[in-house]
């Protein structure tokens, strides 16, 4: 009976770690300077991904250019919607909109100059991504950037779409 309920124990713990509860109740700024509460955030049924940077983070912004170049095609295919998260702080906050501008990313831009999504969510390292199915719950999680890394990402948002 005892090793019946350490299975259950451990398939329920891995579970739980697989997937877990969308965005927290917070309330960021967007680049535009627009109060958006988190736990609000949707994508009519289909994924998202929430990515978080910095404008000093040479991967992150290799990874969302790397992104930028198929997004297209993923939202065309999928729906995905992505989220980029900065969390540069307050006092380089006005580097952020320009470095956005620059590479024409599409994406919603959120700023979290006090870490409190970071810290909410556990991040420790950026870049940092996380996929989110069509009910907000995170499905996947990701730190770290290497070249072509994107291509698992896509496969991961095309599971949470059931593609």
């Amino acid at each position: 009976m005892r090793k019946v309920g350490l299975l259950f124990a451990s398939v329920f713990w891995g579970l739980t770690l697989h997937a877990q509860a969308g965005l927290p109740k917070l309330t960021l700024r967007n680049i535009e300077g627009k109060s958006v509460r988190l736990d609000t955030l949707s994508n009519q049924g289909k994924p998202m991904i929430v990515s978080f940077f910095a404008t000093w983070c040479k991967p992150c912004n290799r990874e969302l250019q790397a992104i930028n170049e198929v997004y297209a095609d993923w939202q065309e295919e999928t729906g995905v919607k992505l989220i980029a998260v900065s969390i540069d702080q307050a006092q380089n906050i006005n580097k952020v909109k320009p470095l956005v501008d620059e590479h024409g990313w599409p994406y919603e831009v959120l700023l979290d100059p006090n870490g409190d999504l970071k810290r909410a969510l556990g991040v420790q390292l950026i870049p940092y991504v996380m996929v989110l199915d069509g009910t907000g719950t995170i499905v996947f999680k990701h730190n770290g950037y290497t070249d072509g890394a994107e291509e698992e990402l896509y496969e991961k948002v095309k599971e949470a779409c059931g593609k």
